[in-house]
């Protein structure tokens, strides 16, 4: 019988394996574009879920601060509600704090405290939401002051409005620091670490806007033990004498400003 003898030469054509580069590379590609798009996906995600915490935590901090603001108008230079809106937007008043708020270990027993929310440049020169505090009759200190608890950062836009229950409208600025707004709506506007796209689309800012009703209202000086008349003014009888409302001492700030 005659045996059959194999080509010792067979192998791959020239053509065959340039068809076999040409779908390996197509299945590489695909696989690469796949896996960049998940990536992008997760970082959406990601980042839309730490913003939409930041919010809630910037806002959650601010409804806490603003439900238990306390106002004496008699002491109204130390218990004063000062707003300031533009850009370098301010929140600062006096809260009984409870001892669940941010940093209250630090502070003890003193729950009193004067909280100022305002926007300061933050390292990567974008703008960071940070709040500080000091014990009321007691300025910030310089750790306060270098290093406040920050609670959002890449803050495009900070605004706060007030309620004016005789102009019946929103106001940019409190001027009536002895007095205490029934509503405060404070507006937020978070941008991404940088700027990118999904899908075709620019990913556009977050933006949250929250109301809250403020149910302190200011004490009024009849109402405070051992009023004081003012010097060379001694009260009526029946009719104690009460100091006048004075403008709010700010810690950090002159008087009156």
């Amino acid at each position: 019988m005659k045996r059959l003898r194999r080509n010792a030469a067979s192998g791959f054509t020239l053509i065959e394996v340039l068809i076999a580069t040409a779908i390996l590379a197509g299945v590489v590609g695909t696989i690469y574009s796949t896996w960049t798009s998940i990536l992008k996906a997760t970082r959406v995600g990601l980042d839309a879920a730490a913003a939409a915490q930041r919010e809630r935590l910037s806002m959650e901090v601010l409804e806490e601060a603003l439900a238990y603001t306390e106002m004496f108008v008699a002491n109204a230079n130390w218990y004063g509600f000062v707003a300031e809106g533009g850009d370098d937007a301010r929140l600062s008043f006096v809260s009984r704090l409870p001892s669940s708020f941010p940093r209250s270990g630090k502070y003890g027993d003193l729950d009193v405290r004067r909280v100022e929310f305002s926007l300061k440049s933050g390292r990567d020169g974008d703008k960071v939401l940070v709040v500080k505090q000091a014990p009321l009759l007691m300025e910030f200190d310089k750790d306060e002051e270098a290093k406040p608890l920050v609670l959002a950062h890449n803050v495009k836009k900070l605004t706060f409005e007030f309620w004016d229950l005789r102009r019946g409208e929103w106001v940019e600025e409190w001027t009536q620091s002895n007095q205490i707004p029934r509503l405060v709506k404070a507006t937020l506007v978070l941008g991404h670490s940088a700027p990118y796209t999904f899908g075709g689309s620019t990913v556009p800012d977050r933006e949250i806007t929250r109301v809250v009703t403020v149910h302190a209202a200011g004490v009024a000086p009849n109402w405070q033990l051992a009023p004081v008349a003012p010097p060379g003014q001694p009260g009526l009888p029946g009719q104690p004498g009460v100091v006048p409302p004075q403008p709010p001492v700010v810690p950090g700030r002159p008087p009156g400003t």
